[in-house]
């Protein structure tokens, strides 16, 4: 009778201004001063060539490893959130940002998936039951172990899938 209050709520977790911080919180680092702009981090598709430069700095300097490995979770966090940002701006439909384990509890498409971090957010259409995953795929690329060689064909990818 009473059905729908056993019924698993989702939680939002709007990811926007994790994203910003991406321009707003730089480094004192040069190249970080001079890409790392909201003129250039506008969240067009072409954007992400800057993240994916970012990403290859922090992976390939020893002050960029140093600080992924003391900061794993900001950085997957942020950088997620802006890819993520870049995906829902592009695809104009009803993606919006949830906490993971709402999504889990509230869908079967999370089915067997780990968190890629402490308190991820997902990519969650809740009219067409379907879920986006920038945090782990981000967290898998730092890892080096991301499917996807850069980001920029993981947004293409995931754009072309869901439009």
């Amino acid at each position: 009778m009473f059905g729908f209050l056993n019924r698993k709520k989702l939680i939002k977790d709007d990811l926007k201004g994790r994203a910003k911080l991406i321009y707003e919180d730089v480094s004192d680092d040069a190249w970080d001063q001079v890409n790392l702009t909201k003129k250039k981090l506008d969240f067009s598709i072409e954007s992400i060539r800057y993240i994916d430069m970012y990403t290859k700095r922090l992976m390939t300097t020893e002050m960029g490893t140093t600080l992924l490995n003391e900061h794993f979770d900001n950085f997957v966090s942020r950088i997620g959130a802006y890819i993520g940002e870049v995906i829902k701006i592009n695809l104009n439909q009803d993606f919006l940002w949830y906490e993971f384990d709402s999504v889990y509890l509230y869908s079967s498409k999370l089915d067997g998936l780990q968190r890629a971090i402490k308190t991820e957010a997902v990519l969650y259409s809740k009219k067409r039951d379907l879920v986006i995953l920038p945090l782990s795929v981000v967290a898998q690329f730092l890892e080096e172990s991301c499917s996807y060689p850069n980001f920029l064909n993981y947004v293409e990818e995931m754009i072309k899938q869901n439009a």
